[in-house]
C-alpha cells in the first residue's frame, strides 16, 4: 500500500473516530500519536535533507530573498502561502508532498477548482520552476507567486 493511501486511510479513520467521540479529552489522549507535531521549519529542514539539497540552493530555486528564506528554515518567520509554494518548487516536491507540507503549515492545500491553484498544480506536476509558473500565472491573468 502506498504511503499516501495509508495516510488518507489514517485520516479517514481519525475523522470517523472523532465524529463518534463522546469526550474530546479522551479522543485527544487516545489519538495523540496521530496528530501532526512538527513545525514548518522542521518539515522544511527534513525535506531538504531527504532531497539531498542545500538550504541555499532551495532558497535560490524558490526565488526568495536569502535572509527571508533562512528565517523560514530557522522558524523565526512563518511563510505565507506563496512563499511556501515557492519553497515547494525549490525543493522539487511532488504534488502530494506539496499538499502535505501546506497542510502541515495550516495553509489551504491547492484546490483544482480555483484557476490560480490549477495553474500552480500544473506547474508543480510538470516540475516547472518558479519563474515558469509565474509566467503561466501572469499570462493567464492571475497573481504571481
Amino acid at each position: 500500500m502506498g504511503r499516501a493511501l495509508f495516510l488518507n486511510r489514517l485520516t479517514e479513520s481519525l475523522m470517523e473516530a472523532l465524529s463518534k467521540a463522546d469526550d474530546i479529552h479522551a479522543f485527544v489522549d487516545m489519538n495523540s500519536d496521530s496528530f501532526i507535531d512538527v513545525t514548518v521549519a522542521e518539515a522544511l529542514n527534513s525535506l531538504t535533507v531527504e532531497k539531498g539539497l542545500s538550504k541555499a540552493l532551495v532558497i535560490k530555486r524558490a526565488e526568495l530573498n536569502q535572509i527571508y528564506g533562512y528565517q523560514l528554515f530557522s522558524g523565526s518567520r512563518k511563510p505565507s502561502r506563496n512563499s511556501l509554494l515557492c519553497l515547494c518548487v525549490g525543493l522539487a516536491l511532488t504534488l502530494e508532498e506539496t499538499q502535505r507540507l501546506l497542510k502541515t503549515a495550516g495553509i489551504a492545500p491547492l484546490y483544482p477548482k480555483t484557476k490560480r491553484d490549477s495553474i500552480i498544480i500544473y506547474g508543480v506536476s510538470n516540475s516547472m520552476s518558479v519563474a515558469q509558473i509565474n509566467e503561466c500565472l501572469y499570462s493567464l491573468g492571475e497573481s504571481t507567486m
